[in-house]
Parts: structure tokens; C-alpha cells; sequence
């Protein structure tokens, strides 16, 4: 019965994980944003013990990779689609509303790169296209720091198609993107990490200080893409 149960704690974490996503969307739906961005970071959280105890555990199992999959595109997949689809419905004149539903695209898109993830062995150590809590986190973020700051909702509109374009490509690109995982911590070996761990800070301190910390966690994640490509560029010339 112990056993039973130990087994069953990370596919537990997993699905307050998948609970925690789908309230996220409940909220995203009602256009409260910040709530759904709360969710969306608690079930990011989750889903990191999830991993984390499975293998503390020596638990790891197919259900428990399959099931994490469902959760993640629930959480970082649909609920940050519906935020931009709530969004775009409340900007959007009656003619040209049928666009909200392309929000739906970041879902899908999140689904296909959480498939190629768990087929992809050259992910242990670094990603392959940008992840999907980075994603969810960047189109929450961006969302609640955009409602209401431009006058022009016709920009609004085309900056966000423009982005679920960009965000969908990127998902499932052939793009190396760095993780924060280290085998050790020497300088040498993780300068990309330290020197996004400490620009982070300071981006985020710097937004916190000027009153929109909001808007900090969308540019630290553009600054994760931007640090990835120029790293890779630099790594390949």
C-alpha cells in the first residue's frame, strides 16, 4: 500500500498541475487575467515537482510522461490561448472578431511541441524551440501589461496576430534554446545561465521599481530568445 502510494505522488503533483491550468483558463475565459496568470505560475510550479519528486522517488513511469504532457498543454498551452482569445474578443470590432479564435493556434502549437519534446533525446540538457512555460508565461504577461496601454486597438490587434505567429514558430523550431540546468556551477562551463540569472534580476527589479513588474516577466522571457539565438549564432560563426 506504501508503495502504491509513493508511486502515485508525482502523477499527483502532475495532475494538481493539469487542476491548476484548467482554473487558469476558467479565469482567462472571464478576462480576469491576473488571476489566470496566478494559476498558470502555480501550476508551473507544480509542474517542476512533478519531475522533481519522480525522480527523487525512482518513479518515473510512460502514464506519469504522458500524463505531464496533458497537463502542461492545459497549462501552458490552452489557458494562455484563452487569455489572448478573451483579449482580442473584448479589442476586436463585430467584422474582424472571428480573429480571436486564432488565439487557439498557441494551444495547438503547444501540443506539437510537447509531442516532439518527449520524442526528442537531444532535449536532456538544453531545448530545442522555446518551452512551453515560457511561452505561457511570456503571452500572460503580455497580455495583462498590454490591456489598456494603447490608444490605436488596431495596433493591438495586429502586434498580438503577429506574435501568435512568431510564438507558434517558434514552439516547434529547430532553434537550440539553453536551459537553466547545471552540471556543475563554474563559471566556464554556464556563463550563458549566470548571465541570465543576473540581467533577469535586474530587468525584473528595474520594472518593479518603474511600477509595471508585469511587464518584467514578458521581457526577461524575450530576453531568454534573444540570449539563446545570439549564443547560437556566436557558437556556429
Amino acid at each position: 500500500m506504501a508503495n502504491l502510494l509513493i508511486r502515485n505522488i508525482p502523477n499527483s503533483i502532475t495532475c494538481c498541475n493539469l487542476i491548476s491550468g484548467a482554473l487558469a483558463t476558467k479565469f482567462a475565459f472571464e478576462a480576469d487575467f491576473v488571476l489566470a496568470l496566478v494559476f498558470i505560475i502555480i501550476g508551473a510550479l507544480f509542474d517542476f515537482f512533478d519531475g522533481f519528486s519522480a525522480r527523487l522517488l525512482h518513479v518515473s513511469s510512460p502514464i506519469g510522461k504522458e500524463l505531464d504532457s496533458l497537463a502542461d498543454d492545459i497549462t501552458f498551452g490552452l489557458a494562455p490561448a484563452a487569455m489572448v482569445f478573451s483579449y482580442m474578443k473584448s479589442i476586436c470590432s463585430a467584422d474582424i472578431s472571428i480573429l480571436s479564435y486564432l488565439a487557439f493556434l498557441i494551444a495547438a502549437f503547444s501540443a506539437l511541441r510537447l509531442a516532439k519534446f518527449n520524442l526528442d533525446e537531444r532535449q536532456s540538457t538544453s531545448f530545442v524551440g522555446l518551452p512551453t512555460p515560457a511561452n505561457a508565461l511570456f503571452w500572460a504577461a503580455f497580455i495583462i501589461s498590454m490591456k489598456n496601454t494603447l490608444a490605436d486597438l488596431a495596433i493591438n490587434v495586429n502586434i498580438i496576430l503577429l506574435l501568435i505567429f512568431l510564438s507558434c514558430w517558434i514552439l516547434i523550431a529547430e532553434v537550440p534554446m539553453f536551459a537553466l540546468k547545471f552540471k556543475d556551477f563554474s563559471f566556464d562551463h554556464n556563463k550563458i545561465r549566470y548571465l541570465f540569472i543576473i540581467t533577469s534580476i535586474l530587468i525584473i527589479t528595474l520594472f518593479l521599481i518603474i511600477g509595471n513588474s508585469i511587464a518584467g516577466i514578458w521581457i526577461t522571457i524575450l530576453w531568454y530568445i534573444i540570449l539563446s539565438l545570439v549564443s547560437n549564432h556566436r557558437q556556429s560563426a
